[in-house]
C-alpha cells in the first residue's frame, strides 16, 4: 500500500504538490526534512491533505490562502467533515478580521468561524 500524501505549497510560485506526509519516511542522511518548491528552490508550506488549490491564475484566491497560511490555518481532515470552513474572499477575510481585533479572538479562529455573531 502507497504511504500517504500531502499537499505543500510555494506562494510565491502559486503552485501545490501532493508529497509523501512529513511523519512517513525519515529522511536519509543529507536530505533535509524541509520540501523545496521543484521552480524556486524556497521552502514550501505544509497545508494538509483536504487542500484543494486555487487556479494559479485567481490572484485574490491566492491572497485569501496567504492570509491563511500566515495566520497558521491549515487544511487537514477532520474525521469525515473534511477541513471544516474556510474563507475564499477577501472579503470575508477583512469581515473576520475585523471581527477579532475588536473581540480580542485570535486570528486563526476568527478565520475558520462559519458565521460572524450578530452585532448590537
Amino acid at each position: 500500500m502507497p504511504h500517504a500524501k500531502t499537499s505543500f505549497v510555494c506562494l510565491p510560485c502559486r503552485a501545490s504538490y501532493k508529497q509523501p506526509h512529513p511523519r512517513i519516511g525519515v529522511p536519509r542522511a543529507g536530505e533535509s526534512a524541509e520540501r523545496r518548491c521543484p521552480r524556486c528552490a524556497r521552502a514550501m508550506v505544509h497545508v494538509g491533505s483536504a487542500f484543494a488549490p486555487p487556479k494559479r491564475r485567481d490572484t485574490e484566491a491566492w491572497r485569501v490562502l496567504s492570509v491563511l497560511l500566515h495566520a497558521g490555518v491549515r487544511f487537514h481532515k477532520s474525521c469525515c467533515d473534511g477541513p471544516g470552513y474556510r474563507p475564499r474572499t477577501l472579503g470575508e477575510v477583512r469581515e473576520r478580521m475585523a471581527y477579532a481585533r475588536v473581540t480580542g479572538e485570535p486570528f486563526a479562529t476568527a478565520l475558520v468561524r462559519p458565521e460572524l455573531p450578530e452585532r448590537s
